[in-house]
Formats: structure tokens, sequence, C-alpha cells
């Protein structure tokens, strides 16, 4: 669930903190108050787009905070295979930090793409903004909420159908791009021959194109070596004078004649004789070097061809020379297909007619256990469109097949609707009203509320074109669903804010000759008064406070008593 929400320096925001809770989270205010905002800042932390304007005049930078308390142990192991630390207390910490025209995103303190940021709240928490329940205009979403629905039978039978599916397009291709007449088969056939051939006489083996390369180097620079080598081996040897070897034979000299007079001595004369016996294995080294230093021209274009024939090879099958071997071996498999066409197409159509049998099976089984659950949740979204107020209508989930496979099966599903008696069933975007499809979707949420594994549901005036026993029945739906999951709702009807477990109100203030924008938490007495501001407008009388005091008692009696946790 969301635990908080900071927001700084963000449109009419100054600066403003707020805590929410469980269960049903009412905000409301003045129209122009800045309702929009608060949940356009919730947005912008997960990821919205944000234009440079909305940073607040004067300020170098806009912040948004949100603090997440994990509802479930799996809501952990999702975040955590997105490379996301969880603590041991559960909390994740969304910052987003925008400043002329770019922004940071952090998770925990660790800055993270915006990506990162929307796969997480995908997980934490589902908004349903002015517009979503248009998505209703769209079968392809009537297939998503069907699925959702049925997500513990239909998930397994999904991913074996996404394999299956996967075979099969691969299969597909393979035939297609096998398709050839004799004249490019044997076209393809010399060509691949001609490559085997090249790569063949190569008689390439792993690793010599870099003994080649540093040989060929140190042949390249073969005189500039000589002439350094010769100089070192001089003045470290014993035929110059002034060579280190003949000085350190002159030191132990020396120390022949003194060494008996101290042991001291005796050692410093043993490490001089260690010293000239590793100088003296050294110059001989550098002699036995300068001997292998000695290569004819005919050696040197040798090594050249050898090298430039690799690095032609290179460039024409592989960087190296482990690539070009395995271009061989996949050059050889073709070579054998087309020496074999038929054979090969034969064993290619039979592969490919079983993929497609295994992807019709598994399709099929898919479309069963859907219709199974689709007659489940026909019931259960009528009942609780006959909740809100739909009183004769009539509801259904009409199947049809894609002309095609696709990994999620081939179903095409379609929700049909009837909201008034007599009238035939017929496509509900062809059917509903804007008020209609924002009902027809709590409906669809509250059915949801049970299996929805998100934690925290927005609600952004979803009751826009309602009133009434309608809005009155709307409200007892939010109440259904903050009973298994936290919800927060901006509203402007009573009958919903009446439902709240917690209620807030947004308003402007002006503060130093600016107007701002702030959200706070009501007490009781303050939730009557918001109340009677709903219901009585500009004047707010006394009948309207008794009036807004009855209706929050009326409320707190439905949650407690009528409203139980199967009315979904």
């Amino acid at each position: 669930m969301l635990l908080s929400l900071h927001v700084k320096n963000l449109a009419l925001i100054d600066e403003c903190e707020v805590d929410f809770t469980e269960g049903l989270n009412i905000l409301s205010g003045e129209t122009g108050a800045g309702k929009s905002i608060i949940i356009g800042s919730i947005n912008l932390a997960l990821g919205a787009k944000a234009s440079k304007e909305i940073i607040r005049e004067d300020k170098e930078f806009a912040l948004v905070e949100l603090v997440f308390q994990l509802d479930t142990k799996k809501q952990a192991n999702q975040i955590a295979e997105l490379e996301i630390e969880v603590p041991e207390d559960g909390q994740i910490i969304i910052t987003r930090k925008l400043m002329n025209g770019k922004s940071i995103s952090k998770i925990n303190g660790e800055t993270v793409p915006i990506n990162t940021v929307k796969s997480v709240a995908e997980i934490l928490i589902d908004i349903h903004g002015q517009h979503e329940h248009q998505s209703l205009l769209y079968n392809k979403n009537h297939l998503i909420i069907l699925d959702e629905f049925a997500k513990a039978e239909i998930q397994p039978i999904k991913q074996q159908i996404a394999e299956a599916y996967h075979s099969y397009e691969k299969l597909k291709k393979q035939r297609k791009e096998s398709s050839l007449d004799e004249e490019q088969r044997k076209r393809e056939l010399s060509f691949i021959e001609f490559e085997l051939d090249e790569i063949e006489e190569a008689a390439l083996k792993v690793g010599e194109d870099e003994e080649l390369e540093e040989l060929h180097r140190k042949m390249s620079n073969s005189k500039k070596i000589v002439e350094g080598i010769s100089h070192i081996h001089a003045k470290t040897g014993y035929e110059e004078e002034a060579a280190a070897g003949e000085n350190i034979g002159r030191a132990l000299k020396e120390f022949s004649q003194i060494v008996d007079y101290d042991k001291k001595i005796e050692e410093l004369c043993g490490q001089l004789n260690e010293i000239d016996a590793l100088l003296n294995d050294f110059n001989r080294e550098v002699a036995d070097y300068m001997m292998e230093m000695e290569f004819s021209d005919e050696e040197f274009s040798e090594t050249t061809s050898r090298l430039n024939l690799i690095n032609h090879l290179k460039a024409k099958y592989g960087k190296t020379i482990e690539d070009i071997l395995d271009y061989k071996k996949k050059q050889e498999n073709r070579l054998s297909q087309l020496s074999e066409y038929e054979d090969y197409i034969r064993g290619l159509e039979e592969e490919l007619a079983q993929a497609e049998e295994n992807l019709e099976k598994f399709s099929g089984l898919l479309s069963t256990v859907r219709q199974k659950h689709a007659k489940e949740l026909v019931d259960k979204i009528k009942a609780n469109l006959i909740d809100l107020n739909f009183l004769n209508v009539d509801f259904e989930i009409q199947f049809s097949k894609t002309s095609h496979y696709t990994q999620n099966g081939y179903d095409e599903i379609e929700f049909m609707i009837s909201t008034n008696p007599g009238e035939a069933i017929r496509p509900l975007g062809k059917v509903a009203s804007g008020g209609e499809l924002s009902r027809i979707m709590l409906a669809i949420k509250t059915v949801l509320s049970n299996k929805d594994e998100t934690g925290t549901l927005i609600f952004d005036e979803i009751d826009v074109g309602i009133s009434g026993r309608t809005a009155q029945m709307v409200s007892e739906k939010m109440a259904v669903i903050g009973r298994t999951q936290q919800v927060l709702c901006i509203t402007h009807l009573p009958q919903i804010a009446a439902m709240a477990d917690s209620h807030y109100v947004i308003e402007k203030q002006v503060k130093e000759n600016k107007t701002v924008t702030l959200i706070r938490k009501l007490d009781e007495n303050e939730i009557i008064q918001e109340l009677a501001r709903i219901l009585g407008g500009a004047k707010i009388t006394d009948t309207v406070l008794q009036n807004a005091k009855e209706m929050k008692e009326l409320a707190t009696r439905t949650k407690n008593v009528t409203l139980q946790p199967s009315a979904s």
C-alpha cells in the first residue's frame, strides 16, 4: 500500500506531505483547488512525462517521493526479480527529481531508469484515470480482463502456448526461407562449396592468429630490438671495462682479500656472488634471445602472408578464428540440407505440422478454460452492474477465432451488453455512454479486487456523470474494494465521500502573495464540514450540517453491517 506522498516545488504545491491509510482514502476539494495535481504528482513519480513548466516558478527543481509498504511476499519476489534490493522492513521508496528538462529517478536511494520505475509501479499500484474507462472500447482489453480474472489457471497454459508459438514461428520462417527453385539451389550449393574450400584450404588453428601477430610485431621491429638488446648485453656483460659484470667481478676480488676478517663481510660477499650468478644467467639469456632474432626475409614474408590470409577470412566469415570455424560448421549443415533438399524440406514440413498441432492443442485448451471462467465472470459482472443501478442489464462475453495463431492463443472476445429492456444485446463500445462505461469499469474492478495482487488502486473522478441512488451504489462498491485493497479516490459526490475510512481535503491558500495547494487529513468534525460543503455549496446551513452528519452515520452503518466481503 501507499504509505505517504511528499511533493515539493511542483505546480501550485510549495511543499506538502500526506500519510495515507488502509481502506478507502477519499480526496475532495473545491473546483480548481489542485486535486489533479495530487494524482499528477503520483503519476510523475511513477514515470509519466513532465514539462519544464511543471516546476514551480523561481525554483530550480521539483521533487516527488512515494513510500510503499509491500503487501505480499510475491510483490517482494517480483521486485527482487527486477534487481531491486528489498529491505527487511518491506518499504519501497520511489523518488523523482525534475530539473532543467531532466529527471533523476531513484528506488530506495539507487538511481534507476524510468522503465524500471514503471515495472515496479505495475506491481504496486493501479491508477484508474478520468478516461481510463474508455479502454473498455477496445476488444483486446476485454481479453486482458478475462485472463486476469482466470489468471491462476490460465497463466501456466499461456506459458506453454508462448513456447509452442515461438517454435512454430521459427519453423515457419525456416520453411519460408528454404523455398528454392532448382537454379537457386545449385547457385547456393556452388557458393557454399567455394566458401568451405576457401576455409578448408587455410587449415586454421585456434590461437594461431595471436601467435602470428606477436611474431610479426617482433619481426617488424627486429632492427630496433637487436640494437637495444646488443647495448643491454654489452652493459650487463663481462667484455667491456665499464660493464656491470666486469665491475662486479672486480668487487668480488676486493671481497676475497677481506672476507676472512668479519662474518658480516662474508655475508655481503655471498650476496654479491648471488647477484653475479643472476647477472651471468641474465646475460646468457640475452645472448640467446639475440640469436633467436636472426630470421630471413623469406620467413618474414611467409608470416605476413599467413596473417593477411587469416585477416581476409575474418573480414568475410567472423571476427575470430572460432567464429570462422563456427561459420564453416553452419555452412556444412546447410550444404547437407541442399544436397538432400527434398528430404530436408519433407522433414521441415513434418516438424512444422507437429508444431502447429501442438499450438492448436494448447490454444484449444486455453479457449476451453477461458470459456469456463467467462461464464463465472459474466455472472459476477452482471450482479455488480445490477448493484450499480443497471436494473435490467444483460451482459455476455462473445468468443470468436483470430485468423491466425498468436502467442496468446486464437481467442478474440468482446463484451456485449443491453442496458434497457427489449434492446438487443450489442457490443459494449456501441451502447454504453461515458458515465455507463465508468460504472462498468468499477463493476469489473470490484470483481477483480479479490484476485488483483496490486496493493493500491487510485480512482480519479470515477463518479463523473452519476448522482443520486447510483452514486450511493458506487460508494458501496468503493467500500467493498477497500476491504481487500487500499483505495485512493478523488470525488465531488457526498455519497462517495461519506464512505471514507480516511478523508483528505485539497485546498488553496495564499502564502506570501503566492497561491499554493495543500492537502491535509480531516478529523471527524472537519469531515462533517467538508460533506456539508459538497452538499450545500457556498452557504452551509444547520440543516445542511445535520444532513451531512446523518449521511456520514448512515455510511458508517452501511460499511459495518450491510457491506460484506462477499458482495463482489
